[in-house]
């Protein structure tokens, strides 16, 4: 765990958190700032910065903890829907130096939106998209 995350500090017990979930590999506690109602967090017990540099056992029992969850909200909450939400890096809007699942009930007219660029409505070339996932193919480990 490292000294200064906030998340490390929560799981060592010396910052305080409303937690929905607790095993061994993985917790999930509700948000401080909540974006919707149910808004929750899952949180490896290992400390990681990004996706990547997390182990793929504790990745997988993150995401099967968020999405049930999801199902959680949905059945206890009455939320209509559920985004799950990664910011991995800085760029990506990650605020918290510790890998985190957003777990985002949704809700009618509950006023979170997302805002995609000018150009999203815009096709890609087949060509286009074909020379993007060969350079992927070839990274992908």
């Amino acid at each position: 765990m490292a000294d200064e995350c906030v998340f490390c500090e929560i799981l060592r017990g010396d910052s305080p958190a409303t937690f929905v979930h607790q095993d061994d590999t993985v917790v999930a506690f509700m948000d401080i700032q909540p974006i919707t109602h149910g808004h929750m967090l899952v949180v490896p017990r290992e400390h990681a910065v990004l996706m990547s540099d997390l182990n793929e056992t504790s990745a997988m029992r993150t995401f099967r903890v968020a999405r049930n969850l999801a199902a959680a909200a949905r059945h206890t909450l009455g939320a209509g829907g559920v985004n799950l939400f990664v910011a991995d890096g800085e760029v990506a809007f990650q605020d918290v130096p510790h890998f985190h699942v957003h777990v985002i009930p949704r809700y009618p007219n509950d006023g979170f939106g997302l805002t995609f660029p000018r150009n999203y409505t815009e096709p890609r070339s087949r060509a286009e998209l074909e020379t993007i996932a060969s350079a992927l193919r070839g990274g992908a480990g």
